[in-house]
């Protein structure tokens, strides 16, 4: 049992390689694995200057992450949420919410979007997201483009 479940941020440039490891195989064993989507899940940006990485750590494991990107859209600064996940074996507790609540405490009143998995909109929904786009398929699962601000 986890004696406790710690609230980690670290801009790109100050994660160890022991730390990225491990954000980038949980994300491997959820998107990857469990969800059978071979993909590139190493796009590039986890390492650019405005990435930021939330996740949990519950005694050295990972159980939740998402990844916050700084983007400019028409010349004004926003952010992009993505590669939200949680272990198996850790879901059902809030870390999700958990996560969001701490990324958007960091974007302020900026425009936020991301791309839900089609099922998760509603949850999203619950933080002030709305659906900015038709629904598509990406590697074989539904998402649909989500805006806040």
């Amino acid at each position: 049992m986890m004696s406790t479940v710690a609230l980690k941020r670290a801009w790109s440039a100050d994660l160890d390689a022991a730390t990225l490891y491990r954000l980038l195989r949980l994300r491997v064993e959820v998107f990857v694995v469990e969800q059978e989507c071979a993909y590139p899940e190493l796009d590039g940006r986890d390492l650019e200057p405005g990435t930021r990485h939330l996740w949990l750590d519950g005694d050295g494991a990972v159980l939740a992450t998402l990844r916050l990107l700084e983007e400019q859209v028409d010349g004004v600064r926003a952010f992009r949420i993505g590669r939200v996940c949680v272990a198996r074996f850790a879901r059902g507790r809030g870390y999700t919410a958990r996560l969001m609540r701490a990324a958007l405490a960091e974007t302020g009143t900026a425009t936020v979007r991301l791309d839900a998995q089609s099922p998760l909109v509603e949850m999203y929904a619950k933080f002030g997201f709305v659906v900015d786009g038709p629904e598509y398929d990406d590697d074989g699962i539904l998402h649909v483009p989500m805006r806040r601000g």
